[in-house]
């Protein structure tokens, strides 16, 4: 691995360590609260690509799993992973990779639009699948009245979704840090190194 992935996948951990410092919202009715770091996650995804995005996840858990108190509220450890929002922290990987995969597939024609569904898909879509499921699983409650509180949780996330389609669609323009050939005919895209 490149010095220079490495320094942006350090670097994308950081930022979604920054976005910890905003206080998190609880909810009455849920044991999960409301954080801004998703829009990290969405961000992560959009601008680093599939591997590093996903890999800049995996390093916040990490430093998160050993204690360092990066989720927002300033917590950490292990018994936050193993938490009621666990299930949504260790999708995080998952859903940058998503969205950077999806980026990378439509590199050539990505707008707005384009980067607003893929950050609906991997950063609300897959982390509420998964946090929720991982919830219901844990705190032996029904799926659907977890899924129904988690609706509390829609309007933030749709509000960073666009924040975040904007801002990566920006940084892509300006200084895009995926760099993608055109691909031949009958060929795929391939991210150049």
């Amino acid at each position: 691995m490149k010095l220079q992935d490495m320094m942006y996948i350090a670097l994308f951990a950081a930022i979604i360590g920054v976005l910890g410092f905003f206080p998190p919202i609880p909810l009455p009715f849920s044991p999960v609260p409301i954080t801004a770091q998703t829009l990290g996650v969405m961000l992560a995804g959009g601008v680093l690509g599939a591997r590093r995005g996903s890999l800049s996840l995996l390093l916040f858990i990490a430093l998160v799993g050993i204690g360092v108190p990066l989720l927002s509220g300033a917590r950490g450890g292990l018994g936050v992973l193993i938490g009621p929002g666990g299930g949504y922290i260790m999708s995080w990987p998952i859903a940058a990779g998503t969205i950077g995969y999806l980026v990378e597939r439509n590199w050539h024609k990505l707008n707005l639009s384009k980067i607003i569904l893929f950050n609906f898909i991997g950063g609300i879509v897959l982390v509420y699948a998964c946090g929720i499921t991982y919830l219901s699983f844990i705190g032996n409650l029904p799926w659907i009245p977890t899924a129904l509180s988690a609706l509390a949780f829609l309007p933030g996330d749709l509000t960073k979704v666009f924040v975040a389609g904007y801002i990566t669609l920006k940084i892509n323009k300006v200084y895009p840090l995926l760099k993608i050939q055109k691909p031949k005919k009958g060929k795929h895209l391939k991210q150049v190194s």
